[in-house]
């Protein structure tokens, strides 16, 4: 943001797409997970600390008071806010303290639309099923429906709006058509979408390591029409390429593990003895030095490891 603060580029691109600034108060609290069971807090666009899901569970009151602060201050500047949830409204699990989705628009009162992809299957379900779990208070604050990512003839689609009216009581407000070739960054998944390719230049790949970070840094590549780009999932080789560039990393020294684990440090020193280049970005450069150091515990457990030796 203009202030310096680190937000997610959803909500970065969400505030572009209306012409505003980007500011930390449209999204104020972002989880960067570095382990399966920990994420980065950061409040306001600042680090605050890095916890695990339990510690985080009992953390989410603190972090309401920082959610409820933004909605205060972007009500004084706009008449209207449009409030995206995160993940399902239904998950049973994770009702308790929720600050992502009915429990915020509970907590500020205000209307629901839920919304679903039909482009990955079963959206009757999805939105029928996620409204039977809510409680009835809730189900009351869902105003209607809407389906994003539709593709065809929208007179095939009808019946099944008509019964989902029918079924719940609640109207479908819209249908989102599916938009080719919209190149939008991933949020949260890796973007591993391939394009056509007929007279491509330059092989490039990418280990895809477990705490890949800013995997969207290989986008402007992706969509080079002269680079063929490949993501190298767990258990596949790495393939003759001119360049393999090394991720940036939430938790290098895991990661780096992880890469000699599968092999791919062998497959690397095999890349570079005939004549293939290697880049690394952030946490991937980090590991082409002498030494990873993590005297702090910040990313894992606290030590060092031996990185590749190749910054002379």
């Amino acid at each position: 943001t203009a202030d310096g603060g680190e937000i997610g580029r959803a909500q970065a691109v969400q505030a572009q797409a209306c012409f505003l600034q980007p500011h930390t108060d449209m999204n104020p609290v972002l989880l960067k997970p570095n382990s399966d069971t920990g994420a980065q807090v950061i409040i306001h666009g600042r680090a605050v600390t890095t916890m695990n899901a339990v510690a985080y569970h009992g953390y989410k009151e603190i972090a309401m008071q920082a959610v409820l602060e933004s909605h205060r201050r972007l009500g004084e500047s706009y008449p209207v806010i449009m409030v995206e949830g995160a993940g399902s409204p239904a998950e049973i699990n994770l009702r308790a303290n929720d600050i992502a989705n009915m429990g915020f628009a509970e907590a500020v009162d205000c209307p629901v639309l839920l919304i679903a992809d039909i482009n990955r299957g079963g959206v009757f379900a999805h939105l029928v099923g996620t409204l039977e779990l809510l409680s009835p208070s809730e189900q009351a604050r869902v105003k209607g429906f809407v389906i994003n990512r539709f593709r065809g003839d929208i007179a095939l689609l009808q019946p099944g709006l008509d019964w989902l009216e029918a079924r719940t009581g609640k109207p479908v407000v819209g249908v989102l058509p599916y938009v080719m070739d919209l190149h939008l960054e991933a949020e949260d998944g890796l973007d591993q979408r391939q394009t056509d390719k007929v007279e491509h230049v330059l092989n490039v790949v990418v280990p895809v390591l477990p705490r890949i970070s800013n995997h969207t840094d290989f986008d402007p590549l992706r969509l080079h029409p002269q680079v063929n780009l490949q993501f190298i999932g767990p258990g596949q080789a790495i393939p003759p390429a001119d360049l393999i560039i090394l991720p940036g990393s939430k938790s290098v020294r895991s990661d780096l593990n992880y890469l000699r684990n599968s092999g791919w440090d062998t497959a690397i020193e095999r890349h570079l003895r005939y004549g293939g280049k290697l880049m690394g970005i952030c946490g991937g450069l980090q590991m082409l030095g002498e030494q990873v150091h993590d005297p702090l515990g910040l990313e894992g457990a606290a030590g060092s490891s031996a990185g590749f030796g190749l910054l002379a």
